[in-house]
């Protein structure tokens, strides 16, 4: 639970007196317009969660853009964990834009689709506290709330559902046929049951059926295949906000009069701009949600913001019906939200007389903590109450650290869903009950000062740069591209493949500027001459090439090739996987030799390794040894990066086949790495009464006949060398 201390810390923060007046104003039910300023960002995150807990009405919060909207959600989200104890709670969420434009013949990015179709589910299922929009998505065109209500398909048991009709509504929002299933997204069907995995959830479900009756739902693990839970409903949510069908795909197509379709029943790049021409969009996001209350963070950047997206629009003509079809204008928009209560938060306004809120952004102390403790206790000798924020576990016990060095007494706050960890426990049970500084676990970048309320937050990047060798949260897919490693190795000329339209030649990286906004595209050649120019922010759709070394041939944009040369590669791969199956199912039938259980000599040579095994080296041995203890051939491949303790798993293993009187062959790509582990084994097994040779031209002649035969006696247990080991010269007497 939160530390009650440090709840009453974020609620002294709602007894400010314009704050007071606002909630008093929306439980009247007033409309408003209202505004609130002086707020930073991390302030207005805090309002934002304490306004909604005042008036418990949902929230649609317009912001001007993407990153403006990730930084506010990000901060939302984590007060919102803080300050709300109901577990069963929803969540903030945000509602993104799309990366791309009408017009560019490009689909959104999945991810964006996704998030998008099920922020549209729980606005129109009134299931979400705070929505947060960008000023490109707000101004997106929607159907009605009972439209993506029936996206989600709920299962039930004892419900009567034709597993035909389920199939086709699972492909419609999205969902692919896979066989097994194991990502999110796939479904497959063997006979009266369905497997399918649904969006945000953490195992896929497993439903059987008698005749078209639901007789059972369960959860089934990924890796095993074998149900863990049962449940007596599931809701599987949508991955697309339009319902996809073959008709639908062909009338798309005829609007454009299948200029690049290849087929008109399949999709398409930028169908989804084309729908709404076929299926019209008549309402807004204002109509989603409700009587919510909208919140303008900054009115006037995102009136700039809107102005800035149709200056783009507007700058191509030939697609002005995708704009209109899938645009409002601002000037629209605005009636919309007219008899909603309406809230202006800025960090700055001019006007004397609005209701004020003071706040400044923290200091920045640049890893100096010796600055910050001392700022810390400025701060606390003027009567101010000072939060310092971390996002993990190990921040907060580094933090707590510091703190008690300088002989700073603390109080512990952490979600209501967490538990601290014994180490952080006993650090703030000998800090003291009573203190002015506090330990929050949370994602609070940049801190923030109230000093009318005498409280200061002290974010994470207050106190340490942020590092750019250190991933950092939220990152999409699409800006981890496959493609982003070898962009530097790119060179003109060089070959391509792009996921829609097949190989083609990168000729270089073109800045194109559209109105104000400016940005790199990678520029690819197709045959005849055809040019593309793919945004790099979509570099998930391009990789480089890696045929064989003939200059392989140009596919042409929009053409049937690229499509049919793809359906030979699955086709070929299906064929693959037969044999690997076929394969796989002999070495299962086939019979190995099964090792014993481990002995008391097993458990002692463990118990030697003078470092303390980490946990993936314990499961690693563990799960090998049990294979090697099955009447099966062990076939299993041990992954791990340089020093994370590979070895001591392999002569754990090799100790294992020692003790039922195997021999042991270690094979090494090189020389000396065959050396290092020859006298690494010396080193482990020297206790034991176990010989160890090496096999590789670091030895005579002389010496490796002398091996060979003792080899071939049993005489030595492990042999340890290079490619020397597959020679026909080299025979085992019972190799394990």
């Amino acid at each position: 639970m939160t530390h009650p201390a440090v709840r009453d810390l974020f609620h002294t923060l709602s007894r400010r007196q314009a704050f007071q007046e606002l909630v008093a104003k929306l439980l009247r039910r007033e409309t408003g317009p209202f505004s609130l300023a002086g707020l930073t960002p991390t302030a207005k995150a805090l309002y934002l969660v304490l306004l909604w807990q005042a008036t418990e009405r949902p929230m649609l919060v317009v912001v001007d853009g993407n990153h403006r909207a990730e930084t506010l959600g990000e901060l939302t989200e984590t007060f919102f964990d803080l300050l709300v104890s109901r577990t069963e709670a929803a969540r903030p969420q945000i509602l993104p834009a799309f990366e791309i434009l009408p017009g560019q013949k490009l689909s959104p990015h999945s991810e964006i689709t996704e998030q998008r179709a099920i922020g549209l589910w729980r606005l129109a299922t009134g299931r979400v506290p705070i929505t947060i929009a960008p000023a490109a998505s707000a101004l997106l065109r929607t159907h009605g709330a009972e439209y993506y209500r029936r996206l989600a398909l709920e299962l039930r048991t004892g419900e009567e559902l034709p597993l035909d009709t389920i199939e086709a509504h699972l492909a419609s929002i999205g969902y692919e046929k896979r066989e097994p299933v194991e990502m999110v997204g796939e479904y497959s069907i063997r006979g009266g049951i369905l497997d399918v995995f649904p969006a945000e959830s953490a195992r896929p479900l497993r439903v059987e059926f008698f005749g078209d009756e639901i007789e059972s739902i369960r959860r089934f693990d990924v890796e095993s295949q074998r149900s863990v839970v049962r449940v007596s409903e599931a809701q599987v949510l949508p991955l697309t906000e339009q319902p996809r069908s073959r008709q639908l795909f062909h009338a798309c197509a005829g609007k454009i009069d299948f200029e690049g379709v290849a087929s008109p029943g399949d999709p398409f790049p930028g169908w989804e701009f084309i729908a709404p021409l076929v299926e019209p969009r008549e309402q807004s996001l204002a109509a989603l949600v409700g009587d919510a209350v909208v919140v303008l963070d900054e009115p006037e950047q995102i009136r700039s913001a809107a102005e800035r997206l149709w200056k783009r629009l507007d700058q191509q003509p030939e697609a002005a019906a995708l704009a209109a079809s899938n645009f409002f204008r601002w000037e629209e928009m605005e009636p919309l939200f007219a008899g909603r209560p309406q809230i202006a938060v800025r960090d700055l306004d001019l006007d004397a007389g609005a209701p004020h809120i003071s706040s400044r952004p923290s200091m920045v102390f640049h890893g100096s903590m010796q600055v910050a403790v001392a700022e810390a206790k400025n701060l606390v000798e003027q009567g101010y109450r000072v939060a310092f924020f971390a996002a993990s576990n190990g921040e907060l016990e580094r933090l707590a650290d510091i703190l008690r060095e300088y002989s700073v007494p603390f109080q512990l706050g952490l979600s209501p869903n967490e538990a601290a960890s014994p180490y952080l426990a006993e650090r703030a049970y000998l800090a003291g009950p009573v203190a002015s500084t506090y330990l929050v676990k949370g994602l609070v970048r940049r801190g923030t000062i109230f000093p009318e309320s005498s409280i200061a937050f002290i974010g994470s990047e207050d106190l340490f740069d942020p590092s750019d060798l250190i991933a950092r949260p939220g990152i999409t897919k699409s800006q981890l591209s496959a493609f982003a490693a070898d962009l530097a190795d790119l060179k003109p000329g060089d070959y391509v493949v792009h996921v829609t339209h097949g190989v083609g030649r990168f000729l270089g990286i073109r800045e194109i500027v559209q109105g104000e906004q400016k940005g790199d595209f990678m520029l690819l050649e197709y045959a005849g001459d055809a040019k593309l120019y793919v945004p790099l922010t979509r570099m998930d759709l391009v990789e480089k090439y890696r045929g064989g070394q003939a200059p392989p041939p140009l596919d042409k944009l929009g053409g049937t090739t690229w499509t049919a040369r793809k359906s030979r590669i699955k086709a070929k791969m299906r064929d693959m996987a037969d044999e690997l199956l076929k394969l796989y199912a002999q070495r299962r039938m086939a019979e190995g030799f099964s090792f014993s259980r481990d002995a008391n000599w097993q458990r002692e040579f463990e118990d030697a390794f003078e470092f303390n095994p980490t946990k993936d080296q314990i499961s690693a041995a563990k799960e090998i040894k049990r294979d090697m203890e099955s009447p099966h051939p062990m076939d299993r491949l041990l992954c791990g990066d340089v020093g994370y303790g590979k070895t001591e798993v392999a002569m754990r293993a090799a100790f294992k086949a020692l003790g039922d009187g195997k021999q042991v062959a270690l094979l090494a790509p090189t020389t000396v790495l065959a050396f290092q582990h020859y006298e690494t084994f010396r080193q482990r097994f020297a206790a034991f009464p176990v010989r160890i040779e090496m096999f590789s031209r670091f030895r005579s002649p002389k010496e490796l006949k002398t091996a060979l035969e003792d080899l071939l006696y049993g005489k030595i247990d492990i042999a340890i060398g290079t490619h020397r080991l597959l020679s026909k010269d080299v025979v085992f007497r019972d190799l394990g």
